[in-house]
C-alpha cells in the first residue's frame, strides 16, 4: 500500500466568537502539520485561523461540508497553505488530495474533493467578483436564494466526477488534471 504521508496528530482548536462572520473560524491551539509523500512538511502553526474545507457551498450537498468526514485534518493544512501568499495554490490543492488519502478518505472521495478545491480555485479566478461579495458569497455564507453559479458549479463537478470513473486506482494528479482541464480553463494556474 502506498504511503500518502502523515499528520502530526489531531489538531487542537477552539471556536472563535466573532460578530462579523457566521462563527465558522477556529484558532489552532498548538502547531499541527502534514508531511506529504515527498517528505515536504506543510505547517499549520499555533494561532493560525482556519475555517474548514474550501469547498464551494453549492457543492456541500455533493462533496461534504467543511468540518465533516476524514478530510478534516487535510482541510486544516490546506486552509493555512491557501492563506500563505508564498504557497502556490495548485501545489496546495495537490497536497490536499494526498492529505485526504492520508486522513482515511477513499481514492474516489479524495479525487472528488480534489476536483472540488480545483473548482473553487477556478471559480475564485473566473466567476464575477460579486459572486463572492459578503452577501452572496458562495464559499462561506448560507444563501437564501440560489445564485446562477450554483447549478453551474454542481454541473462542472458532476461532469468531472463522471470522467474520473475512467481512471484506474494507480492514476494520479496528472491524469486528474487532464480531465479537469477539459472542463475548466485556468488563466494563470
Amino acid at each position: 500500500m502506498p504511503s500518502y504521508g502523515s499528520f502530526s496528530g489531531n489538531p487542537k482548536t477552539e471556536w472563535m466568537d466573532e460578530t462579523d462572520t457566521k462563527d465558522r473560524n477556529m484558532r489552532l491551539l498548538e502547531d499541527f502539520w502534514y508531511v506529504d509523500p515527498a517528505g515536504f512538511k506543510w505547517p499549520a502553526p499555533k494561532d493560525s485561523v482556519i475555517n474548514g474545507a474550501s469547498i464551494p457551498r453549492p457543492l456541500w450537498s455533493v462533496v461534504g461540508s467543511p468540518f465533516t468526514d476524514d478530510y478534516r485534518r487535510a482541510s486544516v493544512v490546506h486552509d493555512v497553505a491557501c492563506a500563505d501568499p508564498l504557497v502556490n495554490r495548485k501545489e496546495a490543492d495537490e497536497m490536499f488530495f494526498y492529505a485526504c488519502l492520508a486522513g482515511g478518505c477513499s481514492m474516489r472521495q479524495s479525487r472528488i474533493l480534489y476536483a472540488g478545491v480545483r473548482i473553487g480555485t477556478w471559480a475564485a479566478e473566473s466567476l464575477p467578483a460579486e459572486a463572492f461579495s459578503r452577501d452572496r458569497m458562495l464559499f462561506r455564507v448560507p444563501l437564501d436564494v440560489p445564485v446562477p453559479e450554483e447549478p453551474f458549479l454542481k454541473g462542472k463537478l458532476g461532469a468531472i466526477a463522471l470522467d474520473f470513473e475512467s481512471l484506474s486506482e494507480s492514476d494520479g494528479v496528472a491524469q486528474m488534471d487532464t480531465i479537469i482541464a477539459r472542463h475548466l480553463k485556468f488563466n494563470n494556474l
